[in-house]
C-alpha cells in the first residue's frame, strides 16, 4: 500500500511538471497560427498562418538568423579555445597569484557587463572593430568566458592527471592524449560549455547594440522591438524561431560529440 501510494505521488509531479513545460509551449503554438484566441474564449475562432507568413515575407529575419548563429557559434568556438587552456592550468598547477588570476577571470560575473562593455567600446572604435561582426563576437565573450572557464575547470579537477600521465608513460604525445584522452572525457562539461555560450550569446541584445551599433542585426535586435506590436500571432511566431534556435544547436551538438566519441574509440 505504502510502495502503491508513492508511485501514485510520483506520478502525480511528473504529471505535474509535464504539465507545467509542456502547456506554455503548447499555447505559444496555437497562439502563433490561430486569431481572435482571447478571454473569456476557450478556443481559437479561426486558424491562420498570417503571423507565419509575414516573418516569412520579413528579409531582415533571415538575415538576423544567419547572423545571430554565426556569432553564437563563433562564441562557442572561442570559448572552447581559450577557456580549455585557461582552466587546466588552473586546475592542474600551482603558481604565486593563482588566486588573483581567478578572482580576474570571474569579473566579467561580478562586475555588470554593460558596466565593462561602454568601457571597452572606445577601445574598439579605436581598433577598428566597433559596429563589426568581430567586434561583437568578442563582446559576446565577455559574459560567457568567465562560465566557461569554472566549467572546465571543475570537469579537470574531477579528472586529475593520472589519466593523462598513464597515456604519457606509453609513449603517447601529448597532442594525441588531449585529443583521444582529455577531451572526450570533458564532454559532459563541454556540451554544458557549448550550449551555455551559444544561449547567452544569442540572448545579447544590449552588448550587441553597443558594439554591432545597429550595423550589425541579430534577433535580439528585431526581436524585443516586435512586443511594441500589437499583433499577437506574429509575436508568437518569432518566440517559437527564437527557441528552436537553441534546440537545433543542441541537436547538432550531440551528433558531432557522438561522431567523434566513436572515431576516437576506434
Amino acid at each position: 500500500m505504502k510502495r502503491l501510494f508513492k508511485y501514485g505521488l510520483y506520478t502525480i509531479i511528473l504529471l505535474f511538471l509535464l504539465l507545467f513545460i509542456t502547456f506554455p509551449v503548447v499555447v505559444l503554438v496555437t497562439k502563433s497560427i490561430s486569431a481572435g484566441w482571447t478571454f473569456p474564449h476557450l478556443f481559437p475562432q479561426f486558424f491562420t498562418l498570417r503571423g507565419w507568413e509575414l516573418l516569412k515575407s520579413n528579409p531582415e529575419i533571415v538575415e538576423a538568423i544567419y547572423t545571430t548563429v554565426i556569432i553564437a557559434v563563433s562564441v562557442v568556438m572561442l570559448n572552447i579555445i581559450f577557456a580549455l587552456p585557461v582552466a587546466k592550468g588552473i586546475s592542474h598547477y600551482h603558481f604565486r597569484g593563482k588566486t588573483v588570476l581567478e578572482t580576474i577571470f570571474l569579473l566579467p560575473i561580478l562586475v555588470p557587463s554593460l558596466a565593462i562593455a561602454m568601457g571597452l567600446h572606445l577601445t574598439m572604435i579605436r581598433l577598428g572593430l566597433s559596429d563589426k561582426l568581430i567586434g561583437v563576437i568578442l563582446i559576446h565573450m565577455l559574459p560567457t568566458l568567465p562560465y566557461s572557464i569554472r566549467m572546465f575547470k571543475a570537469g579537470f579537477d574531477q579528472l586529475g592527471i593520472k589519466w593523462e600521465e598513464q597515456a604519457r608513460t606509453i609513449g603517447v604525445k601529448r597532442l594525441r592524449v588531449f585529443w583521444t584522452v582529455t577531451f572526450p572525457m570533458l564532454a559532459p562539461n563541454i556540451r554544458s560549455v557549448a550550449l551555455l555560450s551559444y544561449v547567452i550569446s544569442l540572448s545579447q541584445y544590449a552588448l550587441t547594440a553597443i558594439i554591432g551599433g545597429g550595423v550589425v542585426t541579430t534577433l535580439p535586435m528585431i526581436y524585443y522591438p516586435f512586443f511594441n506590436s500589437a499583433d499577437q500571432m506574429v509575436i508568437a511566431a518569432f518566440s517559437i524561431v527564437f527557441a528552436i534556435l537553441p534546440i537545433l544547436f543542441l541537436m547538432v551538438l550531440e551528433v558531432f560529440m557522438k561522431i567523434y566519441v566513436h572515431i576516437v574509440k576506434r
